[in-house]
């Protein structure tokens, strides 16, 4: 039976987008790493438990929910989170004329009825402030999401009870049991707003974001007990001793610990800043908590279109491995409109797809990643940006190894070769070949720019942009040196993804 090893090679650098041809190694000696595939422990996709989007009303969009399956079918995500699910485009709360909740679930129902039909499941985020409920007139974003606490908290705890009792009638406990319920975003980063303060402090906000935990996980365990409550779902790591203590003190065993981080949040920037905030978290929350990072990609620098983001994700997705039950990328797709939807089909937004559905290189490296099964097979050898990680496949017939060179911005990176070698393989490998992503494969956006930038292309250079994502599949050269080792050697520039496949 043919059998196939699988070469995954990843390469990194800042902010240069241009990439080296160079084929000698930036140091001028070769880089060498070892695999025994005789030793294995679990490889969790614990990346893939969750994806992000922008707010509930983008659901009811055919474009969304066409990428949405895309991601889902290629890249395995298994739920999705957004904000706003009780936003007034909802139209979820109304205040009738005597006072009464007059509530209508029909959007909800047309978002969450089509992730249920294509076998993906929401990651409820408890937000934002109905309009007549609310107890000031602050908004976020494009789409208004009013942010203020309520002016009644039974009025909020009886909107709560009722969403959830509606979507377990619909859904069925058995669903609604593999959802996640997180209260409120970001209350600490301009998300949460208290009327009657000049100044918004942190005693402000933890004093009003504690009362609505409060008050809200108790809504949620009042309709069953079993559901999955958390929070604080800060940005930047914040408040999370603040949160545990505050729920120690009152009663409250949280069932997970959620919050947010990206790259750029510490300055200076630091080539490991992902593993040594999520480190800390971890340390704080303990082994036993579920630590819930809901937001995270390559931060803020206009690098999402590029390999840089494929990479980074990559290299990010390996090193803080272990560390938290879920890494969920934010977001799945341009189809975003925090500050309102952009037409030009590359405009650094978050998504790994365009408005079109086109795959950036994030998306590929995903794809990739995708392949990986659940063991993780003992790997030796080290150099200050690259390193590997291989794995077995889902497929039994294939061995993947991932390999990367990472550096932060305007870090110095050149092109490296790399000689890998595999011990213990099975039987006689009888050909390798090689998938990329690099500026001259998989990369729509060099295409994009050489056909001009077009705002709004043709639906035939949609047709071309579409093509040019798809991976293309060569040989390499295998060393056999002896029954049981192999050893491919090749050259990948800065920001490069390489995939190798041994068929033996």
């Amino acid at each position: 039976m043919m059998k196939t090893i699988i070469v995954f090679l990843t390469i990194i650098v800042g902010l240069v987008v241009s990439q080296s041809s160079s084929s000698a190694s930036g140091s001028g000696s070769v880089v060498e790493f070892t695999s025994d595939l005789s030793i294995s422990s679990e490889w969790d996709h614990y990346w893939e438990r969750c994806v992000g989007s922008g707010h509930a009303w983008l659901g009811t969009r055919r474009d969304w929910q066409d990428a949405l399956k895309i991601a889902h079918d290629k890249l395995g995500f298994e739920r999705v989170r957004f904000h706003g699910i009780f936003d007034n485009d909802m139209n979820v709360y109304q205040q009738g004329a005597n006072g009464e909740a007059i509530y209508s679930w029909y959007n909800v129902d047309v978002v969450y009825d089509y992730l249920v039909s294509i076998g993906m499941s929401p990651f409820v985020e408890l937000s934002f402030m109905p309009n007549d409920m609310a107890s000031g007139d602050e908004t976020i974003f494009h789409y208004m999401g009013n942010i203020t606490p309520p002016k009644n908290f039974t009025t909020w705890n009886n909107l709560v009870v009722a969403f959830l009792e509606h979507v377990i009638d619909r859904y069925g406990i058995t669903e609604v049991s593999k959802w996640h319920f997180e209260i409120w975003n970001e209350p600490n980063c301009g998300f949460l707003y208290v009327p009657g303060y000049a100044n918004q402090t942190t005693e402000v906000l933890q004093t009003a974001y504690f009362e609505i935990l409060n008050e809200t996980f108790s809504a949620v365990k009042s309709v069953n007990a079993d559901l999955s409550v958390g929070g604080p779902a800060t940005c930047q790591s914040q408040w999370i001793p603040e949160t545990l203590q505050y729920c120690k003190d009152n009663g409250i065993e949280l069932d997970f610990v959620s919050t947010h981080e990206y790259p750029t949040d510490i300055v200076p920037l630091q080539r490991n800043i992902m593993y040594q905030v999520l480190s800390k978290s971890r340390e704080i929350v303990g082994d036993d908590m579920q630590l819930f990072y809901s937001e995270y990609n390559d931060g803020l620098f206009n690098r999402h279109d590029t390999t840089y983001a494929s990479a980074f994700a990559i290299f990010n997705i390996i090193d803080v491995y272990g560390l938290s039950d879920i890494f969920s990328w934010w977001t799945f797709s341009d189809v975003f409109e925090e500050q309102g939807q952009q037409s030009v089909p590359f405009n650094e937004g978050f998504g790994l797809q365009t408005i079109y559905n086109i795959a950036k290189p994030s998306f590929k490296a995903f794809e990739l990643l995708h392949e990986t099964g659940n063991l993780r097979y003992n790997t030796t050898g080290s150099h200050p940006t690259a390193g590997i990680l291989v794995t077995n496949s889902w497929n039994k017939n294939e061995v993947l190894v991932l390999v990367y060179n990472h550096n932060i911005p305007d870090a110095p990176m050149d092109t490296e070769t790399l000689a890998i070698t595999l011990e213990n393989i099975p039987s006689d490998v009888k050909k390798a070949t090689i998938r990329r992503i690099d500026e001259d494969n998989c990369n729509p956006i060099a295409l994009w720019t050489e056909m001009g930038s077009p705002s709004y292309p043709s639906t035939s250079e949609i047709e071309q942009l579409l093509k040019s994502t798809e991976f293309n599949e060569v040989s390499i050269p295998i060393t056999k040196l002896d029954k049981h080792t192999i050893q491919v050697q090749l050259d990948i520039p800065p920001q490069g993804v390489a995939a190798i496949k041994l068929h033996f």
